[in-house]
């Protein structure tokens, strides 16, 4: 009866990830089917030379290149802005909290973890219109709000995975490091950071495809289409996620549709080199920590 029981588990088990694998095959081959007919020079540019876009000397009209350099700086500085507070946050929920401030505090992560996107970006929308009123009449929407309200959207995985990647640093590291007189911020900075520092950029990984593939914040707070490459900090921009919602809700014809699809197979492309370089700055980290 036992052994029954047991490979009537194993069946379901093996179905269900079966199920998973081909739910998510299917997926990617659909919009690779769909998006890699448009996959060329006139997806990216536009009407526009490759290389006088790439420059800077000519805008790019109805391509997806400023898109992508939208997307990217989204990025890179949604996790600078989310990285020190999260990490920071981590270490002291791992260390450094008692027990009501370990329970305020992940209380309020979770919080800020069941927060939609759409919320947030509505709350950056209403920030600007705050600071319009009162404090900065010319402050309107734009990368920097963009970029800010999306680390707040992270900085509940980065909090969590940098804290559980602490936690699981065994606990004999410490408790020798403390025997030895060391203080407690040496240990940290010295043993347990270092150890933790693949768990740490894991966190990093899944925050950067949570950035990229965002658009509820975007529409909210700075993307506009066809707003080319971003001017600065202060300025509009587009993102790959935004281009995909406006053309595939506002096509005219089917060639824009197909815009889209080939929009999102690019974003795909993205996020998977983005998860890429992330995994192999994490397999060089785990190198370096087995070589030390």
């Amino acid at each position: 009866m036992k052994r029954k029981i047991a490979n009537v588990f194993y069946l379901l088990s093996l179905l269900s990830s079966t199920c998973v694998v081909l739910v998510v095959c299917s997926l990617l081959l659909w919009v690779f089917w769909r998006g890699i007919s448009v996959l060329d020079l006139q997806l990216f540019f536009g009407n526009t030379a490759p290389l006088s876009a790439i420059l800077g000397k000519a805008a790019v009209f109805n391509g997806i290149f400023p898109a992508i350099l939208g997307t990217l700086w989204l990025v890179i500085l949604s996790l600078l802005f989310a990285i020190i507070p999260g990490i920071g946050c981590g270490i002291y929920l791992a260390y450094y909290a008692n027990a009501f401030e370990k329970w305020f505090l992940n209380t309020m992560v979770d919080i800020l973890a069941g927060i939609p996107s759409v919320i947030m970006g509505l709350f950056g929308f209403l920030s600007i219109l705050w600071l319009k009123n009162h404090l900065l009449p010319e402050a309107n929407s734009c990368l920097l709000l963009a970029a800010c309200c999306l680390a707040l959207l992270v900085l509940p995985t980065l909090i969590a995975t940098t804290k559980e990647a602490l936690l699981s640093v065994p606990q004999d590291l410490m408790l020798n490091a403390l025997g030895l007189g060391l203080p407690k911020g040496k240990i940290l900075w010295y043993f347990l950071l270092p150890e933790a520092r693949n768990g740490i950029l894991s966190g990093a990984i899944l925050a950067l495809g949570r950035v990229a593939e965002d658009t509820a914040v975007v529409m909210f707070v700075g993307a506009v289409a066809n707003a080319g490459l971003p001017n600065g900090l202060l300025g509009k921009f587009e993102s790959l996620s935004f281009y995909i919602y406006y053309n595939s809700q506002n096509y005219q014809t089917q060639g824009e549709l197909q815009n889209a699809m080939g929009a999102s197979l690019v974003l795909l492309f993205l996020c998977g080199f983005l998860l890429l370089l992330g995994g192999i700055l994490k397999g060089i980290a785990k190198r370096n920590s087995n070589d030390s």
